[in-house]
């Protein structure tokens, strides 16, 4: 490809032609701030805070999105960019609410953050505001309209990647706002409830409903016996809210902090996650063996993915596992098991669940979903929620010593963990079913064919005389794609693992932000490196997982253990 060379701040690039200003400037590590621009996404050009002055012409140019010249020269950051820059953010926040101090994303806030960076310490435009209602009727996703740019990174997000297209712009001028088909309340649409578009969100417009006042009045009610459960991913995203390195495993301080926030019991989802491969895994050899049944055996523990399914492609929804998730897996147990063996009453545990998911808590909403008796799951906090709870708890996280989950419901395998990333259910699966079905080991446990960032992966593994096909696709539009392959009958495999979140549960829509590309990879890089070290890194191998067979559920796909660990999902209107 050719290239072109221009000048930018007095120092000469050279890049390929067709590329931007502002990758340029990129290449000469000097730094423009952008608010609509999204290097996953189509570009904007909408807000203008990325200008740049093309010092032949003195002309303004938006440099995510104006192509480069060759013999170009650009000054980023002059007298007349710097003005036009704070120009152009003193009318966002001139029509955004004065509320930092008590929005969720103060500190996170990018909109925030470029107003300290621009040195804006007044407003100085006033007059009349948009007033927009606010939609926080569903479980998961809050979206208050008042706070949106229209930067249109949520649009994108949710089209371009996800596929889905739940929301876009409506009006014109200083009537537009970003909103759902017909006005209509999030959890009333065609939404996976995924979150992606709060991760790109740049400001509090969508966020998290919180569950952590419910979570704190739990904890301070003497008459309630409090457990929790902790999320796979959650051991190599929790310290970034301390400052620590994405991918840093905080096993140990994660059960600290949590013992230190009044948690009577700390477990480990990790645990739940063996028990699914357990359940996911014999229904896929009997599948195997049942040469009539419904393949490929299509994953369920992603509650993103099932809920675009049952909009999408309710066809395949005899395809899905009818394993439960491992939240909703360990939920029932906690409140059946663990009751049984305290001598507690269901309705005296309740039960908190640490999700990288914003669609978790629209899981646990699921009438299909409480086996216990009583409300399975109580209370889903995502990462970020916790993080927030440990600050206002006054716990030095970094700081904190390493201890144990507690047993009974806490020991888990590498297996288990890497279900915290994209191919990880997939892997963990693979090394129990060929064991299971050739009373050998799988020749190498670390499956490379089905790890990386990849949209679509796929590999074949030979089991005895059968050669057993399998894929794996994260972030939807990539899922979308690869079903209707599968549905035309120009694929075919046996097993197919689908996680809504690009990256998979490392992306999910309720991790810490910032969660770039590179930072989504050392994440799942520090859950290779938990299964790496354990000693145990197969499922079945797990002698919590044998117990809870032996004393309680008896076999795997045994009657009580359909009751407990298994379900059905349900057709729902597309649009």
């Amino acid at each position: 490809m050719s290239t072109i060379t221009l000048t930018i701040d007095g120092q000469q690039v050279e890049v390929e032609q067709g590329s931007t200003i502002l990758d340029a400037a990129k290449k000469l590590e000097i730094d423009i701030p952008t608010l609509c621009y999204h290097p996953d996404l189509s570009l904007f050009g909408s807000c203008r805070v990325c200008v740049v002055e093309n010092a032949k012409t003195g002309d303004l140019l938006a440099s995510c999105v104006a192509p480069v010249a060759d013999g170009m020269e650009i000054k980023s950051h002059s007298t007349k960019v710097r003005r036009a820059r704070r120009t152009n953010v003193e009318l966002l926040l001139a029509n955004h609410p004065n509320e930092c101090l008590t929005c969720e994303r103060s500190g996170t806030c990018e909109l925030q953050g470029l107003t300290e960076k621009l040195g804006i310490n007044e407003i100085r435009f006033e007059g009349e505001q948009t007033k927009h209602p606010i939609d926080e009727f569903g479980p998961s996703i809050k979206r208050d309209p008042n706070k949106c740019i229209l930067c249109g990174r949520c649009v994108r997000t949710c089209e371009e990647i996800q596929g889905v297209s739940a929301l876009d712009f409506t009006q014109r001028g200083f009537d537009s706002v970003v909103t759902t088909a017909f006005d209509l309340p999030q959890a009333e649409i065609n939404c996976a409830n995924c979150g992606q578009c709060v991760t790109v969100c740049p400001v509090g417009a969508l966020t998290e409903v919180s569950e952590v006042d419910k979570v704190w009045q739990a904890l301070e009610d003497e008459n309630q016996h409090v457990v929790v459960q902790t999320a796979p991913s959650i051991q190599a995203t929790m310290g970034e809210p301390f400052g620590m390195e994405p991918g840093t495993v905080v096993t140990g301080k994660l059960a600290t902090a949590l013992n230190q926030l009044g948690f009577d019991r700390v477990f480990s989802t990790d645990f739940a996650a063996d028990l699914t491969i357990m359940e996911e895994g014999s229904e896929l050899l009997a599948r195997l063996e049942d040469k009539e049944s419904n393949t490929p055996q299509i994953t369920s523990c992603c509650p993103g993915w099932v809920k675009f399914c049952e909009h999408n492609y309710p066809e395949l929804l005899d395809n899905l596992s009818t394993a439960k998730s491992p939240m909703s897996m360990f939920s029932p147990l906690a409140k059946t098991y663990y009751a049984e063996t305290k001598d507690l009453e269901a309705e005296d545990i309740y039960t908190v669940s640490i999700m990288p998911c914003t669609a978790k808590k629209f899981e646990k909403e699921r009438g299909e979903l409480q086996d216990s008796g009583t409300q399975d799951t109580d209370a889903v906090l995502t990462t970020r929620e916790l993080a927030r709870m440990i600050k206002e708890a006054g716990i030095k996280f970094a700081e904190l010593e390493d201890t144990e989950y507690d047993r009974m419901m806490g020991e888990a395998t590498g297996a288990g963990t890497i279900f915290g990333t994209t191919g990880g259910v997939m892997e963990a699966a693979l090394r129990t079913v060929y064991e299971k079905l050739t009373d050998e080991e799988l020749p190498r446990l670390d499956l490379d064919e089905v790890r990386g960032l990849k949209g679509v992966k796929e590999t074949a593994v030979e089991i005895g005389n059968d050669t057993v096909k399998v894929a794996v696709a994260h972030g939807l539009g990539n899922a979308a794609d690869l079903l209707d392959q599968v549905k035309a009958g120009e694929a075919n495999y046996d097993f197919i693992e689908v996680m809504a979140c690009p990256a998979g549960c490392v992306g999910g829509g309720g991790q810490p932000y910032p969660a770039s590309k590179e930072i989504k990879a050392k994440r799942g890089q520090g859950l290779y490196n938990i299964d790496q070290s354990d000693k145990i890194r197969k499922s079945h191998e797990n002698p919590e997982i044998k117990k809870l067979y032996e004393d309680f559920l008896g076999a795997p796909l045994s009657e009580k253990a359909h009751h407990l660990l298994h379900t059905n999902y349900q057709k729902r209107d597309k649009n």
